[in-house]
């Protein structure tokens, strides 16, 4: 099994809407990837309810097979789009891949 873990700090207001509109529409196009990538076995995304200094605001928890699963899911269109939203609403993005 394979782990993909991204977390993300967002702007306090870009591409003309406030930082909590952005979190949903990102919330929302990481889940319909749920039945579109067919390799992505399960995916999960919380935002932060504590807000400390050390919290990010958003975590995306991700499992597939394999690792040639993860890249599929990486590679894919549909994600593609939704990274593209992503990298236009965020201030810093921290991942972690791993085995299992």
């Amino acid at each position: 099994m394979f782990k993909h873990i991204v977390f993300w700090k967002f702007a306090g207001e870009a591409e003309g809407r406030t930082k909590q509109e952005n979190m949903d529409i990102v919330k929302e196009g990481l889940l319909s990837l749920r039945g579109k990538v067919e390799t992505l076995v399960s995916a999960e995304v919380g935002q932060d309810v504590l807000h400390t200094d050390a919290s990010s605001d958003m975590c995306l928890i991700c499992t597939f097979n394999d690792r040639e699963g993860f890249i599929v899911y990486r590679d894919h269109p549909e994600h593609l789009k939704v990274l593209a939203y992503i990298k236009k609403v965020i201030t810093e993005r921290k991942i972690i891949d791993f085995e299992f």
